[in-house]
């Protein structure tokens, strides 16, 4: 009953997602070809694999980021079985194909309808089913157990401010969560404890750690920002800091911080990279209005010595930019978004700044505040005086990178358990 209430009310706001589909197709070149697969329309996956398809669902480009080394690990134990990966965003898409090529095939997920679902999982006919982080949908999730198709939450976490909203809907997620066929593998004992709340089965959850502290930086991304970093430091090897996925709101604190920071450091490069594709124009006038010279990315200009800010304005790239900086601002904190992937940064040796409003990852900020890795920063005279602090003592960046390095290398093990539950 519970579910069909719940359907009934989705088919009451199908006009509204139709107007929200016109609306991303208007927006989103990628996603404009493509929402009939949010129907379950899409192709038949058609492949000369002759194994097993597993099926990943990764929401958006944080998430595809995550799933990189699963899937590597995937690939190179069974080359015989087919990858699957679902996203909810063109950006999410666009990360599938450059990062993993025709070895993993895309499709967007289908909406939570009965119908939508059964026709996404005809054409995908998947043998295994992984979901990364947080993503429950009962319409989905019962199909799935109707198929007798096992589904793995891997990595999975939800935040106190999530679990707000879940907790009111629980009578939705428990029959989902609740199935034998539903295995919950949990960031932390705290996201643990917060599915078993929600319905999960106390023998098939607990806790195996956090995916993002699997990722492995190539020797070509460490290349690519060396090279960077020659090209804009320049003899005078100016100070260059990245404030990555940033939002509205706190851009203007950064830039704020950027401009006092110049006064004493005159030759300090930001490099600003917004979260979202939608806002590389707004970001723009943003630093316009700061009355900062810049040039952006996607134009190719020339980072000269008298350039303020880089911006971002380009896909995949964040790595990279990363690695050509001294230190490190990860975005979404000091506005209340929950806070961005710090260990990316992190795993690179960079010494962090963040707001704190990390919701979304708490353990992993306070391991790395614990360290002395991650500093947190409140307004723009904070983070100058911090950014300050790390422009004048390289040995300081250094001590605080490496133990950045250090709670990403004793936090691994989550892919092992993973891999286990899949196979």
């Amino acid at each position: 009953m519970n579910r069909f209430l719940y359907t009934l009310l989705l088919r009451l706001l199908a006009p509204a997602v139709l107007l929200h589909q016109a609306w991303r197709s208007w927006r989103e070149p990628t996603y404009r070809g493509r929402w009939r697969e949010r129907w379950g329309y899409g192709a038949p996956v058609v492949s000369s694999f002759a194994g097993p398809t597993v099926w990943l669902h990764a929401v958006s480009v944080g998430e595809v980021q995550a799933a990189v080394p699963l899937v590597r690990a995937l690939l190179q134990q069974s080359p015989a079985r087919r990858l699957v990966m679902t996203t909810t965003t063109g950006t999410g898409a666009a990360r599938v194909a450059a990062l993993f090529g025709a070895a993993v095939e895309h499709r967007f997920l289908p909406l939570d309808y009965p119908g939508a679902v059964a026709r996404f999982l005809d054409r995908v006919q998947p043998a295994r089913a992984v979901v990364l982080e947080t993503e429950i949908w009962p319409n989905l999730y019962a199909e799935c157990l109707c198929r007798g198709i096992p589904l793995t939450l891997a990595s999975a976490r939800l935040s106190v401010r999530t679990m707000a909203t879940y907790r009111r809907l629980r009578r939705w997620f428990a029959p989902a969560l609740g199935s034998g066929g539903v295995t919950v593998l949990a960031q932390s004992a705290a996201d643990a404890a917060r599915y078993l709340e929600l319905g999960a089965l106390p023998a098939q959850c607990r806790a195996v750690g956090n995916l993002k502290f699997e990722l492995e930086i190539s020797t070509a991304t460490r290349a690519v920002g060396r090279a960077w970093q020659e090209q804009w430091a320049g003899a005078a090897a100016r100070f260059i800091w990245v404030a990555g996925s940033t939002h509205e709101g706190e851009e203007q604190i950064l830039l704020a911080a950027h401009s006092l920071l110049r006064q004493t450091v005159p030759d300090a490069l930001l490099v600003l990279v917004p979260r979202h594709p939608q806002r590389f124009a707004a970001a723009a006038v943003n630093i316009q209005a700061a009355g900062l010279p810049f040039v952006a990315r996607s134009e190719a200009g020339h980072v000269a010595a008298s350039t303020a800010v880089l911006l971002g304005d380009t896909l995949g790239e964040l790595l990279a930019l990363y690695a050509a900086a001294d230190a490190a601002f990860v975005g979404g904190s000091l506005v209340p978004v929950g806070g961005h992937n710090l260990l990316e940064p992190a795993a690179l040796g960079l010494p962090l700044l963040s707001g704190r409003q990390v919701f979304n990852a708490p353990e992993v900020a306070a391991a790395l505040c614990a360290t002395g890795a991650l500093e947190w920063v409140e307004d723009a005279a904070g983070l100058c005086a911090s950014l300050q602090a790390l422009a004048a003592d390289a040995a300081l960046r250094q001590r605080r990178g490496l133990a950045a390095v250090g709670v990403v290398d004793t936090n691994r093990g989550a892919l092992r358990a993973i891999l286990e539950a899949i196979n």
